[in-house]
Order: structure tokens, then sequence, then C-alpha cells
């Protein structure tokens, strides 16, 4: 049975290869976009709500401070109907390790990265952010913020947002700065305490509150240990299970003033979600045990932690933590296994935010590890339009979509796929005619291979599907690996950023042409 499984998967495979044809020779150079749809979509973006972010086509790091990976102004230009080509152009420049993009204005496209570095041996410079042509991804300046090799510190991921001024914030080790946003200038610059040791934190995570403030929590690591890389969380002698408690701040955005902190009493691998919840601003945080909910309270300058909402039964036995949260309506939904697992496979997880102890969930893949193994690292994307939320799971290589029930929290499969991915799931367009663009590896990947998570020695291709039916509209080449845990990035005038080891590939799908 698993050898017809496979055939008929190969089978699918070359049946949807029509489907991609483009490529890099068709493109033959940089593509500037549909010029018209590029004013279309900056309208849209600016009657966007996003307190605290710069208003644009993507101007956090996952969308806004849900985190919920939707970009609805974003364009796809292919057809939802026929064939479609999707043109490729590899960017100008080395950007190694590139993780995260943002637009500011139509034409600037930033990236954060050097912040994906090899677990042992000499790591590459970072993390850096580098402002570039979005076009021709010639750089235009870069900021080196770290160099592992000469500070010793831990080098993990950063991520990347910027701030209603243009500026950008960013967090990484026990620092954070503020970068200008045209010329790369560090503008402000603050050590960030901790109550894990130095050597054992990294402020990965940043979050703009509704009212501006910076909320940045680390993930920390057992010490001693000198692996590098985010993943060091889980890798380090001891494990996650092991590692202290992770930290919370919050920060004024224009004085870099530390109002407040908290302590998590788990390390919270995974970065926080913040919303509005009956009047309070709220900050739900995964950890390796628990859930728990903190509010921040901007008149009075605190931070606190709700010991009414704290869930120990979000995991099920044989699970892992859970990724960063995602809110739709009244409920808070978390995917988990966000670190691998041998004993038990991924499922979504729903709670309630007004009652903790309304919890559902659902086995989006079923129950059983047919390859034995269960990691799902990108987060849920939800889309709170539409009550519905999309999963992945790289090592049960499977992709598929959720409707939730806003009234009762329940969840029931809409579709699934087949696919290996890292990437984050990612949303575009309005929503009656939304769009789910991620990746998938080619055909015969290991699970060896996709535990590889600098370097992978795997092709992999950029895919878009109709949200609703997850029917396939359009697929590229298969390309050099896209970076762990980072998405297929949305930039004005319907292209799109695919992020590998090497700085990216700008990607347009296109109705296909007759011969």
């Amino acid at each position: 049975m698993r050898v017809i499984a496979k055939i008929l998967a190969l089978a699918h495979f070359v049946a949807t290869a029509a489907l991609a044809q483009g490529g890099f020779s068709a493109a033959n150079g940089p593509m500037p976009g549909d010029l018209g749809r590029i004013t279309r979509e900056w309208e849209c973006t600016q009657d966007l709500d996003t307190p605290g972010y710069f208003k644009s086509l993507n101007g956090a790091e996952v969308a806004d401070s849900t985190r919920s990976q939707v970009y609805p102004c974003a364009s796809f230009l292919g057809s939802w109907d026929g064939p479609n080509d999707v043109y490729a152009w590899r960017g100008d420049g080395e950007y190694q390790g590139v993780l995260f993009m943002n637009n500011r204005y139509p034409g600037e496209v930033y990236l954060t990265g050097g912040n994906n570095p090899p677990a042992q041996g000499v790591v590459p410079p970072g993390p850096w952010v580098a402002k570039v042509d979005a076009t021709t991804g010639k750089e235009i300046w870069r900021t080196v913020l770290e160099n592992g090799n000469v500070s010793g510190s831990w080098v993990g991921a950063a991520n990347l947002n910027i701030l209603p001024d243009g500026n950008i914030p960013i967090a990484f080790g026990n620092h954070l700065v503020k970068l200008d946003g045209d010329t790369g200038r560090i503008l402000q610059h603050v050590m960030l305490p901790a109550d894990a040791p130095p050597e054992g934190s990294n402020y990965k995570h940043l979050t703009i509150a509704p009212d501006g403030t910076l909320i940045v929590k680390n993930q920390t690591r057992a010490t001693p240990c000198n692996i590098q890389g985010t993943l060091a969380a889980f890798q380090c002698p001891g494990g996650a299970a092991q590692s202290p408690g992770s930290t919370i701040l919050a920060i004024d955005p224009a004085t870099f003033e530390i109002l407040d902190r908290a302590r998590v009493p788990e390390n919270a691998v995974t970065p926080h979600t913040i919303t509005r919840h009956d009047g309070k601003i709220a900050i739900y945080a995964p950890t390796v045990a628990r859930v728990h909910r903190f509010f921040w309270n901007p008149e009075e300058k605190k931070l606190s932690r709700d010991e009414n909402w704290v869930i120990g039964t979000y995991l099920d036995a044989g699970q892992t933590a859970g990724d960063a949260p995602g809110i739709l309506g009244d409920w808070v939904v978390i995917q988990v296994n966000g670190l691998p697992t041998q004993k038990a496979a991924s499922s979504l997880v729903a709670i309630n935010q007004s009652d903790p102890t309304k919890i559902t969930r659902v086995y989006p893949f079923g129950t059983d590890l047919p390859t034995g193994l269960s990691w799902a690292p990108p987060k849920a994307a939800v889309d709170a339009a539409n009550s519905m939320v999309f999963s992945a799971d790289q090592n049960m290589m499977k992709i598929g979509a959720v409707k939730l029930d806003q009234s009762t929290g329940e969840m029931s499969v809409v579709w699934t796929r087949d696919g290996a991915t890292t990437a984050l799931q990612a949303l575009y367009g309005p929503a009656d005619k939304r769009v789910l663009g991620t990746a998938r590896a080619a055909p015969g990947v290991t699970q060896k291979d996709l535990m590889q998570t600098s370097n992978p020695p795997y092709k992999q291709q950029a895919i878009w599907l109709d949200a609703r039916t997850g029917k396939l509209l359009a697929e590229s080449d298969f390309l050099d690996p896209m970076n762990f845990n980072t998405l297929l990035s949305p930039g004005f005038g319907g292209r799109f950023y695919y992020m590998w080891d090497k700085g990216f590939i700008v990607l347009q799908p296109m109705p296909q042409r007759g011969g």
C-alpha cells in the first residue's frame, strides 16, 4: 500500500507540473510587478487597522499583532481556472540566512538575516538588517548587529517589524536597537534584563501592542551550552524542559525605557500573540508545559500574569510545545508539536478566552504517525473572516485547513494535501477570494533530510492554493530550499519573495499564455 501511495503521489506531481512553467529563463531579468496594481494595493493598505505598525502591505513580521499571517491587500495575479506560469528572478546580492521580509513604501524591501547559523563551528555575521531594491534585490544599506564568533553570544533568529514613523526596532540576544529606516543608522540601544543567564537568553520575540508599546520576550536555553541557532532551545543538554523561564518586557517605543517586566514560569520557546479582550490588552504565551495569559495596562504601565487563565492541559500525551497562538473570535488557536516528537501526532488546540475550561482540539492529519515522527514548527495561520485555520506538519508531510465554529470552538477538517514544509502558511487577498501561499519539498524527501534545518539537502517549490478548497492554483519550479520557519512574503505588484540561504528569489504567478 505504501508503494502504491508513493506512486500516486509522484503521479500527482507529474500531472500538476504543467501548472508551473515560466521560471528564471522565461523572466530573463528583474520583474517590476503590475504597476497599476501597486497604486491600488497601497491605497488598500492605508485603510487597514494596524496600530503600532507602519501601514503597508507587510509592515509586520507576520502581518499584525495577532500574528494572523493574513495580507488582505496582496495580489495573486494568476488564473483561478486555468494553468499558470510562475516567473522567477534571483535577487542581486548575497543575504545569508534571510528569514523575514517587510515592505515600507512600494519599492522598498527590508530583510533580516544572518540569524540562521549552523549549530556548531564558525557562524556567519549576524543578525543584520538590510534595505534592498524591491525589484532587483540590490543592497542599499546593511547594518550588522552581531558577530557571534567575536562576542561568543548565542545567535538565534530575530523578528522584523516597522514602526509607524518608518523606523525599525529589532531585538536579538539581550539587546534592543532602533534603526533609521532610511539610512540604517542605529538610533537607540538598550540592554535587556532577563531571568535567565545572559548566555542562555535570546530576545527573539518582539510584537507591538495596540497602544504602541513594544512587548519583547526571550526564549532560553539550558546552560552551559555552545550550540548556536534558535533550535538550541531544545538541542542543548537537558533540552527545553531544563531551560530557565522566559521574561516579558514592556518597552516605550520612543524612549526605549523598560516600563515593566514579568516572568514566564517556563521557557516560552515560540512567539507571543497580542490582542484586545474584554477591554484589556492580552498577551498569550505558550510554553513547553502550559499556556499563560498576561495583561498589559498602558495607563498604569504594568504587566501582570492572569493566575486564573493558566492552561496545563493543552497538550495531549506525547505532544510538545505549542507554536505562536492565533486569535479567532473568542478563541486562542495553537498549533502543537512545535518541537519534534515520536510519541504523538500534531493537533490544533482552541482555548476560549473568556472561559479557559472550554478547550477543543482536532488532529488535521489523523492520530497515527505513518512516518514515525511529527514536527510542526510553522505556526497556524488564522483567517478570522472565514473562521478557518491552516496547519502544516513537515514530518507528517501534510498541509491542511480546518473550520472553527466560533460559537462552540469545535473544529472540523476541510481539506488536506501532501506536502512537507517548514514554511509558515500565508494568506493573500480579500476574504471572499483568499489564496494560501506556502512551500513543499520535492518528492522523495526523507525524514533525515527534513530534520536538517540549515542548508537541507533537498529542493522545494512555492505553491499557491485556493484557501477554501486546497486546489492547487500555481507552483514554481523546484528551487533551493526555503529557509527554516519563514514564509512566502507578499510584495507590491503581485510579487512574492522566496527566502533561501543565500538570499531571495522574486516570484510572480501569471496566467499561462498560449503558444
